[in-house]
């Protein structure tokens, strides 16, 4: 079951969910609209290595827009910083988005109970296009919790993406044990 958006204005009054900055122009009837944050990030290194911290370059969209090209994998950011206390919070592309050949994650489209921050966005496109800060990107939508949960993602002790900043955020992988 998705919330429709009278659930998502219920859930924001009672602080279940935040977000920052809220447009009501951007709530649908099941999902809200994110947008793109001025900030872009591509790792240093042309070989990524998953057992090691690989480390990116961040670089501001100019208000002229921004070019991204195939086979160049991006990072970036929503402009919107969110909170979610009792649903579980997808992140999925708009059509208009894909349809102009930009796929915003690879794999993490689903975030925690509890997660807190701005979205990293896993950013790759078919053909080159020009994108600009503050396009609608994507739509978030919110699922309830079956039972109560023990820990909220914002309470665990190596939560490595609690609290993500209006900046990308590179890979943790490597702070993982295997």
């Amino acid at each position: 079951m998705i919330l429709s958006d009278k659930r998502i204005l219920e859930e924001i009054a009672k602080a279940t969910i935040k977000i920052e900055p809220y447009r009501r122009e951007c709530l649908g009837s099941n999902s809200y609209d994110v947008h793109l944050g001025k900030w872009l990030a591509k790792y240093k290194d042309e070989i990524l290595d998953a057992k090691k911290h690989n480390t990116i370059e961040y670089f501001e969209i100019p208000d002229e827009g921004f070019v991204l090209q195939p086979h160049v994998f991006y990072l970036g950011v929503t402009e919107e910083y969110t909170e979610t206390h009792a649903h579980v919070p997808f992140l999925e592309g708009k059509s208009s988005t894909g349809r102009l050949g930009i796929d915003i994650h690879a794999t993490a489209g689903k975030g925690d109970v509890g997660f807190c921050g701005h979205w990293t966005l896993e950013i790759s496109v078919k053909q080159p296009v020009k994108i600009y800060k503050g396009m609608p990107v994507g739509q978030l939508i919110y699922f309830p919790v079956e039972g109560e949960i023990e820990t909220k993602y914002n309470q665990k002790k190596d939560a490595k993406y609690s609290g993500q900043p209006d900046k990308p955020v590179e890979s943790m992988m490597w702070k993982n044990k295997f």
